[in-house]
């Protein structure tokens, strides 16, 4: 049988160093889990969540999947935002893509891949509500780019569609969602200019976003 010796050999590693700094840091780990921020992102191995922002374990509650998409029918996805918001409390919820995502790459082309394909069905309807904005962004490069970005911004707006969000929202719970996105080729995350703090702001917000999207473009 194959094992995986030298994964357990890394871990044995890491925890004895994090003994060595903070000999209660797993102790005090295991009595509560209190983050600030859900995370919500791509399944992507090259976007490690906690070291992207800094934060040790117990910083961020995460939930990842092909492509960042958030729907209004994926219970797994929406219990975890339902915990972070009214088990948790969370304050900030982020959806972060990346530069470069296969999937939204295979939205685009329109990839024929099997099962995942009914899935980036959704990143799909993002481009076709973008159809005009994509058609002028130049370059099928840069087009990908624009398509990343939009498909942050309309997942954020999924989130704050939420039944969970809108309810926090009402009882003047306090908390916020960001669109942001990654780049593989610098580390750098960006802001997309899209946070959100009550109802009344995601129209606006919206449109204020996808038009800096498209102008990004065209001054690329």
């Amino acid at each position: 049988m194959k094992t995986l010796n030298d994964l357990l050999e890394n871990n044995r590693a890491w925890a004895t160093k994090i003994n060595a700094s903070d000999p209660q840091f797993f102790r005090n780990l295991s009595r509560q889990q209190s983050p600030n921020y859900l995370w919500i992102g791509c399944s992507d191995s090259r976007v490690p969540a906690d070291q992207l922002v800094g934060l040790p374990p117990g910083g961020l509650f995460v939930h990842r999947n092909v492509a960042n998409v958030v729907i209004h029918t994926d219970l797994n996805c929406l219990s975890v935002i339902q915990y972070a918001v009214d088990a948790l409390k969370v304050k900030h919820i982020i959806v972060c893509g990346h530069y470069g995502c296969g999937g939204v790459k295979a939205a685009l082309s329109n990839s024929k891949l099997g099962l995942i394909d009914n899935w980036l069905r959704h990143v799909q309807d993002v481009m076709e509500k973008h159809v005009e904005l994509l058609a002028a962004a130049g370059d099928e490069s840069q087009c990908v780019r624009l398509l990343c970005e939009l498909n942050v911004i309309e997942q954020v707006v999924n989130v704050c569609q939420t039944t969970i969000v809108q309810q926090a929202w009402e009882r003047g719970q306090e908390l916020s969602v960001h669109g942001w996105i990654y780049g593989l080729e610098d580390g750098l995350l960006r802001d997309l200019k899209m946070s959100l703090t009550g109802r009344s702001e995601v129209a606006g917000s919206h449109a204020a976003a996808v038009a800096a999207a498209a102008a990004a473009r065209a001054d690329a």
